[in-house]
């Protein structure tokens, strides 16, 4: 009997297994970013930039290709991220590349000329969430009130991003080099046999390896890893994460499926509820990537399962 038992156990954890292998998709993947119809011009504007659009802002807002929204209002802006506001980041000035600036004309910039909502165009956002909308957010301890999509009018106080994560120069990606994560020359490296390693076989590490979806980050003037938007939101695919070959997930070498919510760029699935404290939901995984201080393998505990789906 305890042998039937033990196959029997086997069988589930593989079946489990398979299951977060094999994420599907009951909407267009592209979700809330089809920008009710318009789909991929609603950003990206084959021509004429956000003059295209029907945006008459700073004369390189039009000259920057495949770009469609207007976000001249925000040159120079600087804005206060995190609690009291003390990561302070000083958007650039252009839409334009200078050679350095690149990550957070990308990764901030563009992001919150639709985000942003104080001081740029709405875009034909509603300010509710895409998945709350639509009913693939199941997880009732989100509540029913409507869950906000711009992050300078939130409907807190009008261009409050106190209560955002910081992105930007000042808000530093710290490498937990004692734990087996560390950072040079732009890159971040895991080391073999360490306690992160151990979370990136459970896990994975996809805001920070390097790779086809990884390294989407900038390096501020000091050669520090920051976070932008893109560092945890991948903005093309809103419900599945596809897995490549040196993602790290044990027994993952790539092409495997994972459930996904809010564009994140790795699983993520808040519709999974932990009642059993033995097991770590994918979203709180997601986190420790960065915050690994908080993660079980930081912790000296190494059997605890990351639940993906």
């Amino acid at each position: 009997m305890k042998k039937v038992m033990l196959v029997l156990m086997i069988v589930l954890a593989i079946s489990g297994w398979v299951m977060a292998q094999s994420a599907t998709s009951t909407v267009d993947v592209l979700g809330a970013h089809n920008n009710n119809g318009r789909g991929c011009a609603g950003c990206h504007q084959p021509h004429s930039g956000a003059f295209g659009a029907g945006y008459k802002g700073a004369t390189d807002t039009g000259n920057f290709a495949l770009w469609g929204q207007d976000a001249s209002p925000l040159y120079g802006k600087s804005i206060a991220f995190g609690d009291g506001g003390n990561f302070v980041e000083v958007l650039p000035s252009s839409i334009v590349s200078n050679g350095t600036n690149d990550a957070e004309i990308g990764g901030i910039l563009l992001c919150l000329s639709c985000h942003d909502g104080q001081v740029t165009n709405t875009n034909m956002m509603t300010n509710q969430l895409y998945e709350q909308k639509v009913g693939l957010l199941t997880n009732t301890a989100y509540g029913s009130n409507p869950i906000p999509t711009l992050l300078g009018k939130d409907g807190s106080t009008a261009g409050n991003y106190e209560n955002d994560h910081p992105v930007g120069t000042n808000a530093v990606i710290r490498a937990s080099t004692a734990n087996g994560l560390t950072y040079a020359n732009g890159v971040f490296s895991v080391t073999p046999g360490s306690n992160y390693e151990k979370f990136v076989m459970n896990y994975g590490w996809p805001s920070l390896q390097p790779g086809k979806w990884g390294m989407q980050y900038g390096v501020n003037a000091a050669g520090s890893a920051f976070p932008t938007c893109t560092t945890c939101h991948d903005q093309h695919v809103m419900t599945v994460y596809t897995s490549y070959g040196t993602y790290g997930i044990a027994n993952d070498k790539g092409g495997k499926y994972y459930a996904k919510l809010f564009f994140i760029n790795g699983p993520y699935n808040p519709n999974v509820v932990i009642t059993d404290g033995k097991s770590a939901p994918s979203t709180t995984q997601f986190c420790r990537q960065c915050h690994f201080g908080e993660a079980n393998e930081a912790n000296n505990t190494f059997t605890i399962p990351t639940t993906f789906q």
